[in-house]
């Protein structure tokens, strides 16, 4: 297998999975496409924690998947496309990304292993079988708060010796380890914040970008931020980014992804705000503060 050079980096959108009386909204799901494809995003993850892909089977994620090629177009003139993958099971997984290896899909952001709480030896073996099971670049999700299990840097940079892991999303929630890692990392290893409240902290400090849920609202503003960074202006970059460093206390308020899909839902972008259960729909509170936001330009 031959390393994969590419950095990736920008604004990526881990984009919301519409529904409507329990099934996919495709045509919802092609508008918001339609409506992203003309603003500055730089890459997309189909089906991870925004787009509530623990509740979708696989019919439904290739459908995700071919309704974006659809949209977006081919992968030479398109954004990349990456599909979020978790799994405790190394096997299952393996046998999961030799089967979507068949449709166009560009690469996977794939978590570390959930609940099981496994060793650092386990986690490096569990990346390692999923990266021998394609050619295609992966991208670790390192978010202990959710799994259960932080890795820690040196898996990290063992695993980052594998040709195709290629990049982290660092939600490890440790402020010194982002740091000493971003110090550590191969050249062409990508680093991209999931911490949308961390955005510009993490930018400044030589991420790449950030695959951010916010985006999905004031995308240009966020691409503006990072923009800005790579020009050099943090003081512009710092500007921009208070208009913006509320929207994750807002977005976050309650259990993500209901605040955005409703706040999508009344900027007219998607026919419904439904979620699946576990997912309940946003508190009456937290609507009205959303509905007054929106009133105010937002």
């Amino acid at each position: 297998m031959t390393r994969i050079e590419h950095r990736f980096g920008g604004v990526w959108l881990p984009i919301i999975t519409p529904f409507l009386d329990g099934e996919l909204d495709k045509g919802s799901f092609v508008s918001l496409l339609q409506h992203y494809r003309d603003q500055a995003i730089d890459g997309y993850i189909l089906g991870a924690t925004t787009g509530e892909g623990m509740t979708l089977n696989k019919s439904e994620l290739n459908q995700l998947i071919y309704l974006a090629n659809e949209v977006l177009g081919e992968k030479k003139t398109r954004p990349p496309l990456f599909l979020g993958l978790s799994s405790s099971h190394t096997q299952s997984l393996v046998k999961d990304i030799q089967e979507w290896n068949k449709s166009p899909i560009d690469g996977y952001l794939v978590t570390c292993p959930y609940y099981v709480r496994p060793s650092q030896d386990g986690i490096f073996e569990h990346f390692e079988a999923a990266a021998s099971a394609t050619d295609r670049p992966i991208m670790i999700y390192n978010i202990p708060y959710r799994t259960g299990i932080n890795m820690t840097n040196d898996c990290l940079l063992r695993l980052s010796e594998i040709e195709n892991i290629v990049g982290l999303k660092d939600c490890c929630a440790d402020a010194s380890q982002s740091a000493e890692f971003n110090n550590q990392r191969p050249e062409n290893f990508s680093v991209l914040t999931g911490e949308d409240k961390q955005f510009l902290d993490v930018l400044s400090a030589g991420a790449d970008g950030g695959i951010t849920m916010s985006a999905h609202l004031q995308t240009a503003q966020f691409a503006e931020v990072l923009r800005q960074i790579k020009l050099g202006n943090p003081s512009n970059a710092a500007s921009r980014w208070k208009a913006l460093r509320f929207l994750p206390d807002l977005l976050f308020a309650e259990p993500s992804p209901a605040p955005v899909k409703y706040w999508l839902w009344r900027k007219e972008l998607v026919t419904s705000p439904e979620v699946r259960l576990p997912m309940t729909p946003v508190s009456a509170t937290l609507a009205q503060k959303i509905d007054q936001t929106i009133a105010m330009g937002y």
